[in-house]
């Protein structure tokens, strides 16, 4: 029985006007600690009683049995109760220390399979920031539902097809240097892709011989099917080592091109049904009554596919290979129409599973307050930036704790754990300016500071040489420590809310929140006297330590033993 319910059980046995359910919907949180931890509103019942809200609270509170709790008392229109600390801070910690890190674990999922399509960078274009949020947010996404017992099957639909490639083929063919492109495949053909997409503005005929390319590419020419290998493979090279050092692994990475040969089944279903339209040669699905104005182009008039054909393949494909519980397109919120569309078009094919499809939008990442562009050269390339972080955060310990062991993995650690974080705290629909200083600093609401609180109570368990008992009777009934028993023991409904909401930050938001209320009680405790409490305080410390690394770790970030 949690809190609520007992609270709700006793009120109900009271009150003869509302039952359990209604009573624990009605129950509050004081905004004030000093009022309780749970209050009753009893404004709900004055009509039917025909008394004041006061008096009602007064009475109620008198008759209700308050053994369960430190104390039950009316203020104003309130019935607010104070819970049994002790009682609760033993369940609390003696349930973390049993599980460790299988706390909060749950089995919603009962092992059904959820899709993320996230990451799907542009092959032979570099692995910029703005790739990072579809990656960390789908990778954190993953975890979490993996706590909930679903298994999360990662997707990096990779950008592998389209007219870029004719665009970069006839760049390379007439200004790439091979051996050039060999020895740094990534940044050439960048340099490539920026400048006759720059010459296309004042020659339209680069375009025209782009589209030739491509549509070369698209009929098999065996020269432009080489040099379209060739790009993908070296850039695979460069994403893999990112990945690597992102700590971020996927199940499949078959992008757009996988997908040319299951398209004619998708035009093909969709002539069957009687959806398709003619619209000045083209074809088309009118989506009107799914109130989305514009057709969805399926086929162009000179009979080339586009993104939604691929999409509707793809989404076929998914739900037949991993008969998905729900299907997540973690993908930028300039993309909501597409996925309206492409959600719409799947329902008037009758099937219902696309209503387990979701557009898990987010917002952009700035420079300066300036959108970052590939095509325009204005890019913040990840794997540089993440290198910046490790000599910044390697230069603090250096500081701090030179002789510290381990000190390149900790600063890899630090470094790129303060980049994701700093991403997965904001609300994804959200967007940020890209700013390292603030990402790598020890103090703030940082990824530093949360490891660094993780690290300072793993200081603490070493010098008492604390060995948490699962047998033993810990229990704390002070203040402070009840702000931090509080939030550990809503740690399984915050990662339900996070999933709900497809929402990371608040799994950020909590670890900072859960950081600060332990280095508070640490400022204000002396946690390694001897004392009573000793060992108390010491499992406090250690179900907190332990938390603390799983909220970080459904980040996907580490924590340091030592920083």
């Amino acid at each position: 029985m949690t809190e609520k319910q007992l609270i709700a059980s006793k009120l109900a046995a009271v009150l003869n006007d509302l039952d359990q359910e209604a009573i624990e919907k009605l129950l509050e949180k004081p905004k004030n600690a000093s009022m309780g931890d749970l209050a009753f509103p009893a404004f709900s019942l004055a009509k039917v009683l025909r008394k004041a809200p006061n008096m009602i609270a007064a009475e109620v509170a008198e008759q209700i049995d308050a053994s369960d709790f430190e104390k039950v008392q009316a203020v104003g229109p309130y019935i607010n109760f104070f819970l049994n600390k002790s009682k609760i801070s033993n369940k609390v910690l003696g349930e973390v220390i049993a599980k460790g890190s299988q706390y909060a674990s749950q089995d919603l999922g009962q092992g059904r399979n959820i899709v993320f399509d996230m990451s799907s960078p542009n092959i032979a274009k570099p692995f910029s920031i703005g790739h990072l949020r579809s990656t960390v947010i789908g990778d954190s996404l993953a975890n979490i539902v993996e706590k909930l017992g679903y298994n999360p099957v990662r997707i990096n639909h990779l950008g592998d097809w389209g007219k870029q490639f004719g665009m970069l083929i006839v760049a390379y063919k007439k200004w790439g240097d091979q051996q050039a492109v060999e020895a740094n495949p990534i940044s050439e053909l960048l340099k490539l892709y920026i400048r006759i997409n720059a010459e296309a503005e004042e020659h339209p005929e680069l375009d025209d011989e782009a589209r030739e390319w491509f549509r070369k590419l698209e009929a098999g020419d065996k020269e432009a099917v080489s040099l379209w290998q060739w790009f993908r493979d070296e850039s695979l090279v460069e994403f893999n080592r990112i990945y690597k050092g992102l700590d971020v692994d996927f199940d499949s990475y078959n992008g757009e091109a996988f997908y040319n040969d299951k398209m004619d089944e998708v035009v093909e279903l969709l002539e069957e049904k009687g959806l398709l339209q003619e619209s000045q040669g083209a074809q088309v699905v009118n989506l009107e009554k799914y109130g989305i104005e514009h057709p969805a182009l399926i086929k162009k008039s000179d009979g080339a596919t586009l993104y939604i054909t691929r999409d509707l393949a793809a989404a076929l494909f998914r739900k037949r290979t991993y008969d998905f519980a729900k299907s997540i397109y973690v993908v930028g919120n300039e993309q909501a129409a597409h996925f309206k569309q492409l959600k719409a078009i799947l329902k008037e094919m009758d099937y219902e599973w696309s209503d387990d499809m979701q557009h898990v939008a987010f917002g952009l990442v700035t420079k300066e307050g300036k959108k970052l562009s590939t095509r325009k050269g204005n890019v913040i390339l990840l794997e540089p930036t993440i290198a910046e972080a490790v000599n910044r955060a390697q230069s603090q310990i250096d500081a701090k704790n030179p002789d510290l062991p381990n000190k390149e993995a900790v600063a890899h650690a630090v470094g790129v754990g303060a980049i994701k974080f700093y991403d997965l705290k904001t609300d994804r629909l959200n967007g940020y300016d890209f700013d390292l200083d603030t990402m790598v600093s020890f103090e703030g609401e940082t990824g530093p500071y949360v490891q660094y609180a993780h690290a300072r109570i793993q200081s603490i368990l070493r010098k008492s040489d604390f060995k948490p008992n699962p047998e033993a009777a810990y229990s704390l009934s002070d203040n402070e420590s009840w702000e931090i028993i509080k939030l550990i023991q809503d740690f399984p409904r915050v990662i339900r809310r996070a999933s709900d909401n497809y929402e990371p930050s608040i799994i950020a938001k909590f670890a900072i929140n859960l950081a600060q209320s332990f280095n508070k009680y640490y400022a204000h405790t002396r946690i390694l006297d001897d004392n009573p409490e000793r060992d108390s305080r010491l499992a406090l410390s250690y179900a907190t330590a332990t938390v603390l690394k799983e909220a970080l770790r459904l980040l996907g970030v580490e924590a340091p033993n030592e920083m």
